[in-house]
């Protein structure tokens, strides 16, 4: 599988520690789920609030052979996204917790099918 990831940086300037840690988080999914094909990452600071603080948001898309992944860590009032490797361990977290929900029910057809073909004979 060709395990193409895009990071686009929107509103942030992008750095090589950013980067780094969301290659690490990437690396992690892969080594989890060998059935990714692609995915984005977007990174954002969508409001700049001078009493509030910047609040990051980060959005993934993760594409599969059988369904594609997508989290939108969007929480304008959780004060733990003003800090961004916060807002991207969230976001990939979301995605794992998906991905083996997704890997979990593949596995349970897999098993119904082996399941099926030996009931039969077949």
């Amino acid at each position: 599988m060709t395990n193409d990831f895009q990071i686009v940086f929107h509103n942030i300037d992008q750095s090589a520690s950013i980067s780094d840690a969301v290659n690490k988080r990437i690396s992690k999914l892969q080594r989890f789920c060998d059935r990714i094909l692609a995915g984005r990452v977007v990174l954002d600071s969508p409001h700049n609030n001078h009493h509030k603080g910047k609040v990051y948001s980060v959005g993934l898309e993760i594409h599969t052979p059988s369904k594609e992944v997508r989290v939108n860590q969007e929480q304008h009032d959780n004060h733990a996204h003003e800090d961004l490797y916060v807002a991207i361990r969230d976001a990939f977290n979301a995605a794992e917790r998906q991905l083996k929900a997704i890997d979990k029910k593949h596995r349970v057809e897999r098993n119904h099918e082996f399941l099926e073909l030996e009931v039969t004979g077949i």
